[in-house]
Order: structure tokens, then C-alpha cells, then sequence
């Protein structure tokens, strides 16, 4: 008889959770080219966010995936291989809404794997701390020397198919120049690429982040200092450089 002395309420709680977050999703649906909507994505995206804290908790997962594909739609103001998750074929605010999409589907698939368990805490709660940053950078580091024109900064961009570079100065990094500041700085201000030097437009210092911290810190720093690429450090020295694109392959994996 120990099992019946359990409440109903938080079933009830669950059923209306995922009725909630269902109507989500379908609101969602005009975004998509499904019918017309009456809000704004912007608006759409601060009640997503609310419900998905409210329902899942702050420190869920499926919340900083949701944020995350938010910022994806800016990940490809450069349409380079590295910025976009593998094999889309698409433009970037395309993938950012089927993102968006995916995440919405896996918030109802979580409340009803809650509903299913009997909201047992023990079989619910997520880990904190999450997969580490190194599991998920990109090994290979790519550089340029601060002496090098934007020009061969650009053609080794595409040649290799990334969206940065670590910046040299023969003994040490000393910066990094991206796909997205080339554009800003050759078109917006009418730079010329051939004679411009990449120390004139590289950021400093190296936006970088521990390799043993998780994932998710990733996300808050880039957020933080409106970089899209870090690079990774263990015990001070540069072992790698974490991506936007590396962080949707991981939450695309999630979602």
C-alpha cells in the first residue's frame, strides 16, 4: 500500500507542464512558415525562456540550449563551414529556428520521461556540471602570423575552412582574428585587405577558458564578451579552440 500514499498533485502539475510547453511549441509552428503569428520571435523567445526556467529549472540544459540556439542565428554573419553545424545545407537563421524547434520537442520529452518516472527526484535531476570544455574543442590549432595581411588571413580561413585564427608573434599567442571581423573591418571600413597587416585588427588578449570546466561555462563567456570562438587552455598553455559550431553539434546532440 506505500505506493498509493503518494500525492497526485505533482502528476496533475506534470500533465498541465506538458500542456503547456506543448502550446509552446505549436505557437512556435509560424516561425517555421506554418501560419502567421502574432507576436514577434524576439517575444516568443523571452516566453520560451521563462517557461523553460519555470518547468525545467534554471540550470536545465534544454534552457542554455535554447539560449544558445538564440545565438546561433548570429553564428553566421560568415557563411564558413565551421560556423554552422555539419551537413545543414542551409542558411544560418534557418537552422537557428529548426533549433529552436528541436530544443521545444525535447522540453515535452523530458516532462513526460518525468511524468513516466513518477517524478522521483533520483531519476530526475541533471547533472551541474556537465560534459568538460575540451571534450568538445576543435584539437587543431590553426594560427597566423600578426604580420600577415587580411588578405592571407582570409585565404587561409577558407583554405582550412574555419571561422579564426590564433594570432602570432613568432614566440607566443597574441591575439585572434575572426571570420566575422574581417568582414567588419575590410568592409565596413573600407580596409584594404592586400596591404592591412592582422595585428591592426586582431582582439587581445586571447579570449580563453580552462579546458576541465564545463561546457556550459563556454556558453556564458562567449555570451559575456560577444566572442564566438575561444581558446581552450590546461595549466596556462593553449591546447585548443571551442567554436559556436561546437557548441550546436554538442546541444544538437542533446536536443
Amino acid at each position: 500500500m506505500a505506493v498509493r500514499t503518494t500525492s497526485t498533485k505533482p502528476r496533475v502539475s506534470l500533465d498541465r507542464s506538458i500542456e503547456r510547453m506543448r502550446k509552446q511549441l505549436t505557437e512556435f509552428a509560424p516561425f517555421l512558415g506554418k501560419g502567421t503569428s502574432t507576436r514577434s520571435l524576439d517575444e516568443f523567445d523571452l516566453e520560451a525562456e521563462r517557461l523553460i526556467e519555470e518547468l525545467l529549472g534554471q540550470t536545465s540544459d534544454l534552457l542554455h540550449a535554447y539560449e544558445y540556439a538564440e545565438l546561433g542565428e548570429a553564428a553566421g554573419l560568415v557563411n564558413m563551414t565551421d560556423e554552422a553545424p555539419e551537413g545543414t545545407g542551409m542558411d544560418s537563421q534557418r537552422q537557428s529556428l529548426l533549433q529552436r524547434g528541436r530544443v521545444l520537442e525535447s522540453c515535452v520529452s523530458e516532462l513526460e520521461a518525468r511524468r513516466s518516472a513518477g517524478t522521483k527526484k533520483s531519476k530526475i535531476v541533471r547533472t551541474l556540471i556537465g560534459p568538460q570544455i575540451a571534450e568538445h574543442m576543435s584539437n587543431e590549432i590553426r594560427n597566423v602570423s600578426q604580420d600577415a595581411s587580411l588578405r592571407q588571413a582570409g585565404q587561409l580561413m577558407q583554405e582550412w575552412k574555419l571561422g579564426s585564427l590564433l594570432v602570432t608573434n613568432s614566440q607566443s599567442y597574441v591575439g585572434i582574428i575572426t571570420d566575422s571581423v574581417l568582414a567588419r573591418e575590410v568592409v565596413a571600413k573600407g580596409l584594404d585587405p592586400n596591404t592591412t597587416v592582422v595585428k591592426t585588427c586582431m582582439r587581445t588578449p586571447v579570449p580563453a577558458i580552462e579546458g576541465d570546466r564545463p561546457i556550459i561555462d563556454a556558453v556564458h563567456m562567449m555570451k559575456e564578451r560577444s566572442t564566438r570562438h575561444l581558446a581552450v587552455t590546461q595549466d596556462g598553455q593553449i591546447i585548443g579552440v571551442i567554436s559556436v559550431s561546437n557548441i550546436l553539434r554538442y546541444y544538437s546532440g542533446i536536443a
